[in-house]
């Protein structure tokens, strides 16, 4: 194993992972809270990879232009979980899709949660 390949993130099997279902609501609750203006992005930091971590910046950035652009003030999402499915493509990897219903507009959210370092980390997030 070279140096670099033993301090980079190291994967972790799913049977030393917790239950991914609850950490995919609050990533859902979280980043919804963060493009209405109304959770720094900061918080979400540790649960997401450096990659998917600039992408949600940059969302939530535009997000924020947008409600500035328009005059809308910051408010806190109100929404409720209708589905949550998920598939283990690979081991330590989950993909899920969340629904969620909010006033005026449904919305599905990709997740791709990935097991490292003995714990789960986004890799992937979309809200559609």
């Amino acid at each position: 194993m070279m140096l670099h390949e033993y301090f980079a993130p190291q994967p972790t099997p799913a049977v030393d992972l917790p239950d991914p279902t609850p950490l995919l609501g609050s990533l859902t609750q979280g980043v919804l809270e963060v493009f209405a203006g109304v959770r720094e992005l900061d918080q979400l930091a540790r649960w997401f990879s450096e990659e998917a971590y600039r992408k949600l910046g940059a969302r939530s950035n535009l997000a924020g232009r947008a409600r500035s652009a328009r005059g809308v003030p910051p408010v806190r999402p109100v929404f409720e979980v209708l589905s949550m499915r998920q598939t283990s493509p690979a081991d330590g990897v989950v993909e899920a899709v969340v629904i969620v219903a909010g006033p005026g507009r449904t919305r599905a959210v990709a997740i791709r949660l990935e097991g490292l370092d003995r714990r789960w980390r986004a890799t992937s997030f979309a809200v559609l």
